[in-house]
């Protein structure tokens, strides 16, 4: 399989809260975070649409959640989904 990453994936398990109309707002956690996305694990979990745009907040860090950003899904495997951080 051929990379395409551009950033450094680092290693971060923290909680996070997606939201969108397909599968309400649920929370999981992340695998992986880089500059440009991050991967969640929802193995359990319905799987958006790639393409799908949804709303994100990384929660429980030191100073506080994070800002609820936009991200859209990229890619999908048996572990979870690539969301890639929507402009």
């Amino acid at each position: 399989m051929t990379e395409h990453r551009q950033s450094v994936r680092t290693k971060l398990r923290s909680r996070i809260r997606i939201i969108h109309d397909s599968i309400g707002e649920i929370e999981t956690v992340t695998r992986d975070i880089s500059d440009t996305g991050v991967f969640l694990l929802m193995d359990t979990i319905p799987l958006p649409n790639i393409g799908t745009v949804v709303k994100g907040q990384v929660m429980g860090l030191p100073g506080g959640d994070a800002p609820v950003l936009d991200m859209e899904v990229v890619r999908s495997d048996a572990e979870g989904i690539g969301l890639r951080f929507v402009n």
